[in-house]
Formats: structure tokens, C-alpha cells, sequence
């Protein structure tokens, strides 16, 4: 077994082949509508992390053609204002999509401002209709939220079934987790969701043909821990400190990727694995939002 290797995933060229579908299709509704799909992203405050984030976000939807409309707020705006906002996209009908950049000042109930996005603007995926939709068998939501459903097309795109499978997910968040579990279901995997307080998680994990790693625990799951052959999908993004790196520190996932490469029939990078695949599935639901709206 020592000189196995696993296939790397690469979500970087998935996410620009889907990028690339995207691209033709906002060329398609421009020629039938001269409308292309709109998509509205709202900032509350100058977060560092959530602003290099959001210009990625607006630097794609330029790449495929799908129009920016940016809100900056201030971090001290309150939660009236905000929700006044929401209100004026929802009804704006060039916006398609609504995206509010998590987290909120503490200040503003986010429950609530996410339970104001319309339902068909919702291209996050966390409005709680949407979320209780993804959970109930024979329903479809209007959208599901963008990570889990890139973590589930890089396995599609890789050939690798899901149906009858053992899928493990690592990490129960709201985000995340909760959410692609109910995914893997709807797809008729048989799910376990190991989290902080499961007791020997590898011993679960080790029985998995496909492995969800969303628990923020750098290198958490180790070669060690992998059935051969799994399908192992990281979401993780962890800063380490690396002093031969120029900004002090390097990204590495839940997963430790050297050991795992060793066991693993597929993996996913960290960086170039499944961040990619959020920002093209944003992009996604922002066209599909658009379909709906023009075509019903």
C-alpha cells in the first residue's frame, strides 16, 4: 500500500467548468430577454476576512456575466435599516439573487434578517423554508446552500456514487454539516454525523466510502482513521502558522492531507478544493434564480 496515491480532486478546474456552463447559459437568457441574472451581495461592517471574500464573489459573477449589485453598510447600522434593505432588493426585478455576508454584528438578530430574504432570492440556501424543505423527503428547496452542494458535485463530476454508500460527516454547523447531510440522503447515502461529542469518532469514520470533513480542526482526521479507497472531501480551512510562508502562516484542511493521499481513493486540496466550488455554486443558484424569474 505504501506507494498508493490517491486522485486529487481538483475543484479549481471542476468550479471553471461549471463556470464556463454558467457563462453560456447568461448568454442564452441575454439573447431570449436582454436581461442577465442579478446578484445582490450586502456588507455590515470592514471585516478583512468577509471583504477579500466578497470582491472574489463580485469578480466571478464579472467573469461569467451575472451583474453586481454591492451594499457596503456600516458596521454600527441597525437591525431596521438593514431589514429595509432586504426589502428594497426583494423587490428590485433585476436582483435575483440576495447574499448577506455572515457574521452580523452582534447587534442584529441574523436569524431573522435571513428569514427576510425572499424565497426566491435566497441563493445562500439558509432561509429556514428552504432549510426544512432540503430536510423533508420528496421536497425540493428553491436552493441549497453553496458549499455542501459543491461538495456533492465534485463527487458526481469524479464518478464517484453516492447511493447505498457510507457517507460520514464530520461537524453538525448550520452551514455545513447539517445541511449536507440531508443532501447525502436525499442521494440514498446512509449517513452518520460525527461531531464534538461522539465518542471515537475515528472508529465511525473508519467505516465511511465517503468522508465530509467540516469540523475546523486542523488535520483532525488522520491516514490512520481512512477506510482504503474512500472518497474524502475537505472543507476545512485552517491557518497554521508557517514561518516560510510571507504572511506568517498556510491553510490546511480537517483532514491530513500527506497521510490521507497514502489511503484515500480520492481527495480534495486545501486550498483549490472545495472553496471554488462555493463561489460556482452561488453563481449557479443566482442563474437558476434568474430562469425561474424569466422563464417560470
Amino acid at each position: 500500500m505504501s506507494d498508493h496515491k490517491a486522485t486529487v480532486i481538483d475543484g479549481k478546474a471542476v468550479a471553471q467548468t461549471i463556470r464556463s456552463e454558467i457563462a453560456a447559459e447568461v448568454r442564452r437568457l441575454f439573447e431570449a430577454y436582454k436581461k442577465v441574472p442579478g446578484l445582490a451581495v450586502v456588507i455590515v461592517g470592514k471585516k478583512k476576512d468577509s471583504q477579500t471574500y466578497v470582491n472574489m464573489k463580485r469578480k466571478a459573477c464579472a467573469e461569467v456575466g451575472i451583474k453586481s449589485f454591492d451594499l457596503d453598510l456600516p458596521e454600527e447600522v441597525s437591525e431596521s435599516e438593514l431589514i429595509c434593505k432586504v426589502h428594497e432588493l426583494n423587490a428590485d426585478p433585476d436582483v435575483h439573487g440576495i447574499l448577506v455576508q455572515l457574521p452580523l454584528p452582534k447587534h442584529i438578530n441574523e436569524e431573522k434578517i435571513l428569514s427576510e430574504i425572499s424565497l426566491g432570492k435566497d441563493v445562500d440556501g439558509f432561509h429556514p423554508l428552504n432549510i426544512g424543505k432540503l430536510s423533508m423527503k420528496g421536497r425540493e428547496p428553491m436552493f441549497v446552500p453553496c458549499t455542501p452542494k459543491g461538495c456533492l458535485e465534485l463527487l458526481k463530476r469524479n464518478g464517484i456514487s453516492i447511493k447505498g454508500k457510507n457517507a460520514v460527516v464530520v461537524g453538525r454547523s448550520n452551514i455545513v454539516g447539517l445541511p449536507v447531510s440531508m443532501l447525502l440522503l436525499k442521494e440514498d447515502a446512509t449517513v452518520t454525523v460525527v461531531h464534538s461529542r461522539t465518542k471515537e469518532p475515528e472508529n465511525i469514520i473508519h467505516n465511511a466510502d465517503i468522508i465530509i470533513a467540516a469540523a475546523g480542526q486542523a488535520k483532525m482526521i488522520k491516514g490512520s482513521w481512512i477506510k482504503p479507497g474512500a472518497a474524502v472531501i475537505d472543507v476545512g480551512t485552517n491557518a497554521v502558522d508557517d514561518p516560510s510562508k510571507k504572511s506568517g502562516y498556510k491553510l490546511v484542511g480537517d483532514v491530513d492531507f500527506e497521510e490521507a493521499c497514502k489511503v484515500a481513493g480520492w481527495i480534495t486540496p486545501v486550498p483549490g478544493g472545495v472553496g471554488p466550488m462555493t463561489v460556482a455554486m452561488l453563481l449557479k443558484n443566482t442563474l437558476d434564480g434568474a430562469i425561474r424569474a424569466l422563464e417560470g
